[in-house]
């Protein structure tokens, strides 16, 4: 049976190609913006690839498409410039633009929502309680592999990596970007879960 979203969906993919090419017309940092847009480059192409096989929740593609744009604006300006992180900060009365929060929040909700979805149709698990905890031991194991990462690059390529790290100075930057996706995963799974419960049952198992 056709899927019904394909069309919107293609919309959305055009839409998120679009804003790939205009955070990359003229980034702050080119070396910047091709590490922070790498995860887009790579998960926009599996997801074309995957769909008719494997098609995931709608609320699903609506936080891929939301967080791929969080990391591609992130990309053009590097997260210690997002104009919107300044006037969260002015706003918030911060001494940081924090920005980069909202990229680590994003990578705890988002994948948070994807291992659950995982989990569930995959019928690797059945017990609520197991489900959560496994989904929040995934967006830990998620987001210290990324600060490995940044480890790495930092340790390749020296002090052209700041704007990458994005730590504006911050000594326990590391250790609250983890905190912010472990937010971000506990946020998702008290304030998603019923829906997406609703949305895996009309899909239907992993074929």
């Amino acid at each position: 049976m056709p899927d019904r979203r394909t069309p919107a969906l293609a919309v959305a993919a055009l839409v998120l190609i679009a804003l790939l090419a205009w955070s990359g017309w003229q980034p702050y940092e080119r070396e910047t913006w091709v590490l922070e847009t790498v995860p887009v480059m790579i998960v926009l192409p599996l997801l074309a690839a995957t769909y008719r096989r494997h098609p995931l929740t709608t609320l699903l593609y609506t936080l891929v498409f939301v967080h791929c744009a969080v990391l591609m604006l992130g990309g053009a300006y590097t997260y210690a410039r997002v104009p919107l992180g300044f006037q969260l900060q002015d706003w918030l009365q911060l001494s940081r633009n924090p920005y980069d929060k909202i990229g680590h929040f994003m990578q705890g909700f988002v994948p948070a929502v994807a291992a659950r979805e995982i989990l569930l149709r995959g019928g690797f698990v059945r017990g609520r309680r197991m489900l959560a905890f496994l989904v929040v031991c995934i967006v830990l194991a998620i987001s210290a592999s990324y600060e490995l990462i940044e480890w790495g690059v930092a340790l390749a390529i020296g002090q052209d990596a700041d704007a990458f790290l994005g730590t504006q100075g911050d000594p326990w930057d590391t250790q609250s970007d983890m905190f912010m996706a472990l937010i971000g995963a506990i946020t998702a799974l008290l304030s998603l879960s019923r829906l997406h419960d609703a949305q895996i049952a009309r899909l239907g198992p992993a074929r």
